[in-house]
């Protein structure tokens, strides 16, 4: 049973205040000029891009802390450690290309370079990839826990603390909102691992209170679920938050050392996650449902006061992702759909396409979130399915000499597509049958598209 004092409840309302006034007071001086709408005039400062580029990793904490609970430290190397590895190539390799571009989105770049159908088919997987149905559904889970509400109030009001000041502010207030929340998820993180060391221990406690596969890094997951979840993690190359934080960078050197900075932020706040989930496993070894496995364990070690605190770190984590998906969301319909398909392309409409953008993916994330069964399963799902059509179109849009015909390229965006997709209703109707477990998804559609890729390149040289 988890309940709450008025202590906590005022500092949990206090934390959305708070959200509202940044957003709206950031936002007031925003004007229509696509470049301060959708870009905050392309200045953002190295510490802004770090903040925001933290905050918003982290939106499935509740996933995160299931996982951490079912299966110990193998969540940090599967969903923390694969991601290092693929910024800091980002950031090596990538992040001065974007900013040197000086475009706007990830579909305007394929456009560019593939021409206007591969920049359309890469819009609707940006759009499925950057829903923030998800987020939409977790903070409304989480606000009816808190103030005994039922859900489609909860998604509505989730939504209004999303979209509210965006259409006003555009990216500068989804930036200030974030930093502000990038401060509120550490420290709700760190008091609770303070306190739980405080109250039972620290390494001795967890290594003989937690099962041993626990504490084992890779916890006897199988190859190719380890290989998958690796792979699902080259999304970054094509992460459109990525790409939109190094377009509004103030130079290409913000942009490489924000990431690479990020970097270790992303390690501490996992370092922080994954020990909470793991204090929670050891004091409550049997939950009937994990996805609740922060919440509960707050209520096991955290008094009054500091649990509003946690709260809002819970609340923020989230919220800081779902504001900035939104937002993509709206942009890739805005710019990517709306304006791209127009008679006229007229960059002076972009704020208008773009809140137009913003309420059509805010009702269709509400819906989304009101039919999703399992956030990590749809995580999963969307990941195996539409990341192996969009990584060599972005990667090779950078780089000259990996480059194939437009006709290649849309034909492997659509075969990769297909591929994983054919495959995955294959393994569901085949799931007595080992050796086609053994083959994810994700492995067959990025195969083809590898292979599609090579044979393009061969033919177009």
């Amino acid at each position: 049973m988890i309940s709450f004092s008025i202590a906590d409840i005022l500092i949990i309302l206090a934390f959305f205040a708070i959200i509202l006034f940044i957003g709206f007071y950031t936002g007031r001086k925003t004007t229509t000029e696509a470049n301060d709408y959708l870009l905050s005039g392309r200045k953002l400062s190295l510490f802004l891009f770090v903040a925001v580029n933290v905050s918003t990793w982290y939106g499935g904490i509740l996933g995160v802390g299931e996982f951490t609970y079912r299966y110990g430290l193998v969540s940090w190397f599967t969903q923390g450690f694969p991601y290092y590895v693929f910024a800091f190539v980002f950031a090596i390799f990538f992040a001065k290309k974007i900013r040197e571009a000086s475009l706007f989105t990830i579909p305007d770049k394929l456009t560019e370079v593939y021409g206007k159908n591969v920049g359309l088919i890469s819009a609707i997987i940006v759009f499925v990839l950057v829903s923030p149905a998800p987020y939409l559904l977790m903070t409304g889970n989480l606000l009816s826990l808190v103030f005994k509400i039922d859900l489609i109030p909860a998604l509505f009001i989730s939504l209004l603390l999303s979209i509210a000041y965006l259409i006003k502010g555009g990216f500068r207030s989804n930036v200030y909102v974030d930093v502000f929340q990038f401060f509120v998820m550490f420290a709700g993180f760190i008091l609770i691992v303070i306190f739980s060391g405080l109250k039972f221990g620290t390494i001795d406690f967890l290594s003989s209170s937690v099962p041993d596969a626990h504490l084992k890094v890779i916890g006897g997951m199988s190859p190719t679920f380890l290989i998958v979840w690796f792979l699902i993690a080259l999304w970054t190359f094509a992460d459109p938050g990525f790409h939109q934080r190094c377009y509004a960078a103030k130079t290409g050197n913000i942009a490489k050392w924000g990431i690479l900075i990020s970097i270790i932020f992303w390690a501490l706040f996992d370092f922080l996650t994954t020990s909470t989930g793991l204090f929670a496993k050891a004091v409550i070894p049997e939950l009937n449902n994990p996805v609740l496995a922060f919440p509960l364990f707050a209520e096991k070690v955290l008094p009054s006061g500091i649990k509003g605190i946690f709260y809002a770190a819970l609340f923020a984590t989230i919220l800081s992702t779902q504001i900035s998906f939104l937002f993509l969301s709206g942009t890739t319909i805005g710019r990517d759909f709306v304006f791209r398909i127009s008679k006229y392309e007229n960059e002076s409409k972009l704020k208008s396409y773009t809140v137009f953008g913003l309420v059509i993916s805010g009702i269709l994330a509400a819906l989304l979130a009101y039919l999703i069964p399992s956030v990590i399963e749809i995580w999963y799902t969307i990941g195996s399915l539409f990341i192996p059509g969009i990584i060599l179109p972005v990667v090779s849009a950078y780089y000259p000499k990996l480059r194939v015909s437009n006709k290649i390229i849309l034909f492997e965006m659509i075969a990769a597509f297909l591929s994983s997709t054919v495959w995955y209703f294959i393994r569901t109707q085949s799931v007595n049958i080992p050796i086609l477990n053994e083959f994810e998804p994700m492995l067959v559609g990025l195969f083809i598209a590898v292979l599609v890729h090579l044979a393009g390149i061969l033919t177009h040289k």
